[in-house]
């Protein structure tokens, strides 16, 4: 009967084993998302005053699978179109991973694809790369991967629960008659660290050892046991203990900052390009337009000719300008298709994609650079009188009239620059990392004086046992120990070293935080130059090119009047191309500027799903 009873407890004890302490691949993955959300979220509060999701799975419907199949692009592997296209090996633990939700959020220019070329505004460029950039990807990813590592820090101070279920023959044939025995155990065991550096742990457990020949005897044992160490110098406090988890902590928030900043370089690198492509078109339709009004003009030039009102040398020389800008024609065309090639490529796309930013966007920058260029004249206006040559000569500075609402004042650009930088905030937070470190490294140069505690109770039976009496278990007839241990730390001399490289490192991290701060205004003052240099290149430029129109209509009219060789025409329609070229620059130099400047101010807001939102100078004033 004792032995019933004794198997259906051993019964019990396994199975509540099992109940909680099994958790297959779908459950762990969906237990880590749950846990890292709901970190990632408390942290976002804390460091950012909003929450925003975040998830480490690849949306299952991407402008790069789109391309690849309604343009029927040619691919590898089965995996180019996305993870959950392939197939997954036999092994692979977790088939429902690559399972395809059944609600998807359906992107803007889905069902696009399908035309002849997909054009995308800058803004959709963004977004496009928050779904399928491989380095937007790998960024949420370390903010991921910090909520795990800040949760693995907390189990650490949670109650850690073990299991040993153990089934043991033995037989043994060097006796007369042979033997064998039967060890059926049970044991669970629970560890609990405190943020005091206490820490306990206790344990409980039965076993059943019976005799498989003979009369089949059989025999229980209960057992239990407990210790405490209590550290009392080294080693103690929740200041040293809890470092790790504290660090941890703090490592989100980082995580956190560091995503954020990225997204604001990320989203100007993809306005760098982006704008570089439609510039570089905007090269290549200038190119085609000079090209075209080269040709024309060697062919004026021929008719001349052959009515023998010019010599056929300047016939020559407009057949060679032809020439050089067929030439520059074909080299623009080409570098713009590289500019496109590689605005994809940042985008995560296919580069031979029918993608391409849309050229309605530099049209609008154009127009909306208006606003600072100087008020044309009003018609049969004159230019402005030429001084005497012998008057002296004045040089005035650029003109701070209609400044675009990005170009602040220094000292405020500097001033927000520093409260908003997040890049910064980190700098100057990882010094108090290495001052606790400094703390801690001291606290290890403290003598060990630790108080432990230890108490068993019942006995576990070993098979030889088999047959003797079940074990007694009492509390009141247990084995209880308590020991004071001192460790005077005459050997401390790794523990020196270490305590010297936290200084050091302290000093370090204040060295870095300072040479960030003298980033972050440098970085001010520097886009804000480039500001101010781009709007009066915009004013510059737009009075050349205005010349520069100027002068290809009389030099074209002077040729046919006999008054002007080919030369002068070819030389002003050269300039033209210089300077419709060169606006187009300028324009797109200051635009970038703006956006350069929000991302040094740290107030460009970009959101985990790649849309964002411009900073408006008139919240802070100038």
């Amino acid at each position: 009967m004792a032995s019933t009873r004794s198997s259906f407890s051993i019964a019990a004890l396994a199975a509540l084993v099992v109940l909680t302490g099994c958790l297959g691949p779908k459950g762990a993955r969906e237990q880590a998302d749950k846990v890292t959300e709901r970190i990632v979220e408390q942290a976002q509060q804390e460091a950012l005053g909003r929450t925003e999701p975040l998830s480490v799975r690849q949306p299952e419907e991407t402008l790069r699978r789109r391309l690849l199949l309604d343009q029927a692009l040619p691919t590898s592997f089965a995996a180019s179109v996305g993870s959950r296209a392939m197939t997954p090996i036999g092994e692979f633990p977790d088939t429902t991973y690559f399972q395809v939700d059944a609600a998807q959020d359906l992107p803007p220019w889905h069902g696009r694809t399908r035309e002849n070329g997909l054009r995308i505004s800058l803004a959709e460029a963004v977004q496009v790369a928050a779904r399928n950039s491989r380095a937007f990807q790998l960024q949420k990813e370390q903010v991921y991967l910090a909520a795990l590592d800040l949760d693995l820090e907390r189990d650490a101070f949670r109650g850690t629960w073990t299991s040993v279920l153990r089934n043991e023959a033995v037989a043994d044939l060097t006796s007369e008659p042979a033997e064998g025995t039967l060890d059926d155990s049970a044991e669970l065991r629970v560890v609990k660290k405190f943020q005091n550096g206490m820490e306990i742990a206790a344990g409980i457990g039965i076993n059943l050892v019976r005799l498989l020949t003979g009369d089949g005897a059989a025999s229980l044992g209960r057992f239990a046991d407990a210790s405490v160490t209590i550290p009392l110098l080294r080693g103690a406090g929740s200041f040293v203990v809890a470092e790790p988890l504290r660090q941890s902590e703090r490592n989100v928030i980082y995580s956190i900052y560091t995503f954020e900043r990225f997204k604001q370089t990320f989203a100007i690198d993809i306005a760098r390009a982006y704008l570089a492509a439609l510039e570089q078109l905007d090269a290549a339709r200038n190119t085609e337009e000079s090209y075209r009004r080269l040709i024309a003009s060697t062919r004026r030039a021929r008719r001349l000719a052959d009515a023998g009102r010019l010599p056929e040398i300047q016939v020559d020389q407009a057949l060679q300008d032809e020439l050089r800008a067929r030439d520059r024609w074909i080299a623009t065309m080409q570098q713009h298709a590289r500019r496109v090639d590689e605005f994809r490529l940042l985008l995560g796309l296919p580069p031979d994609a029918a993608v391409e930013p849309d050229p309605d966007d530099l049209g609008r920058m154009v127009s909306d650079a208006e606003g600072m260029r100087r008020p044309p004249r009003a018609p049969g206006e004159e230019d402005e009188p030429t001084a005497p040559a012998d008057a002296p000569v004045e040089v005035p500075p650029p003109d701070r009239t209609n400044r675009g609402p990005l170009e602040l004042e220094e000292p405020a650009a500097i001033r927000l620059a520093l409260d908003r930088r997040l890049d910064l905030r980190v700098g100057v937070a990882r010094i108090d990392d290495a001052q606790r470190k400094v703390a801690v490294a001291a606290d290890d140069l403290l003598p060990d004086l630790t108080l432990l505690g230890q108490s068993s109770v019942g006995q576990r039976l070993s098979p030889s046992q088999a047959g003797s009496p079940n074990s007694v278990y009492d509390p009141e007839h247990g084995i209880y120990t308590g020991v004071l241990q001192i460790d005077p730390a005459f050997e401390r001399t790794a523990e020196r070293n270490e305590y010297r490289t936290r200084l050091i490192d302290l000093e370090k991290a204040v060295r870095d935080a300072q040479e960030l701060e003298d980033q972050v205004k440098s970085q001010v003052r520097e886009t804000l130059r480039t500001l101010l240099s781009a709007r009066e290149s915009v004013r510059t430029q737009e009075r050349s090119l205005e010349l520069a129109r100027r002068r290809v209509e009389s030099t074209d009219l002077f040729l046919q009047a006999g008054r002007a060789e080919v030369r002068d025409v070819l030389e002003a329609q050269e300039s033209l191309v210089s300077a419709q070229n060169a606006l187009t620059s300028a324009v797109v130099r200051y635009r970038l500027a703006e956006l350069e400047m929000q991302r040094d101010l740290g107030a460009l807001e970009v959101t985990a799903d790649g849309l964002w939102k411009e900073f408006d100078p008139s919240e802070v004033g100038r």
